[in-house]
C-alpha cells in the first residue's frame, strides 16, 4: 500500500506542539476517544497519531482530530489517496496547541455556530476549517444566505 506520509519533517515547532498537546491533556483525550471508538492507532510522525476504524457515528465527520491525534472512520487508504486531508487534519493539531488543548472545543463549536447561522452549513465561516484551508478538508465553501 503506498504511504500516505507527506514528505514534511518534525520540526522545532511540532515537537512543541507535541509537547503542548501532552500537557493540555488533549492528545491523551484523542487516543481515549480512538480507543473507545474501536480505532486502530498508529504513530505517524511529526508527534501525531493516525487513528483508523473509528466506528461511532458521533462526531459526523469522516476525519476529525482531537489533540494529536487524527481519528478517521476510514482506512489508512483514505489519506494516501487524499494526502491533503492529512494536511488538513495536521493543522487541527497545531490548532490544539494554540487553544490550550480542550479549550479549542468550545470554541471550535461556537465557530460551527457561527458558519451555520451564516451559511447553513459547520465549515464556511468556521474559523478553524478555514485556517486549516477549507479545500484540503474538503470543504466547499457556501456563500452567506443573504447571498443566496
Amino acid at each position: 500500500m503506498p504511504s500516505a506520509e507527506p514528505l514534511l519533517p518534525h520540526t522545532a515547532w511540532t515537537r512543541v506542539r507535541t509537547a503542548v498537546n501532552w500537557i493540555n491533556l488533549s492528545t491523551v483525550l484523542g487516543l481515549l476517544t480512538a480507543w473507545v471508538g474501536g480505532a486502530q492507532i498508529r504513530r505517524r510522525g511529526r508527534g501525531t497519531y493516525v487513528a483508523t476504524g473509528y466506528r461511532w457515528r458521533i462526531p459526523a465527520a469522516s476525519a476529525f482530530t482531537v489533540g494529536s491525534v487524527i481519528v478517521s472512520r476510514h482506512g489508512e487508504e483514505r489519506f494516501a489517496r487524499r494526502p491533503a486531508l492529512l494536511l488538513h487534519e495536521d493543522r487541527h493539531c497545531t490548532q490544539y496547541a494554540w487553544c490550550l488543548g480542550p479549550v479549542m472545543l468550545p470554541l471550535y463549536f461556537a465557530g460551527v455556530g457561527v458558519s451555520y447561522v451564516v451559511a447553513g452549513d459547520h465549515w464556511s465561516y468556521n474559523p478553524f476549517e478555514r485556517l486549516a484551508v477549507l479545500v484540503d478538508g474538503d470543504y466547499r465553501p457556501n456563500p452567506p444566505r443573504w447571498r443566496r
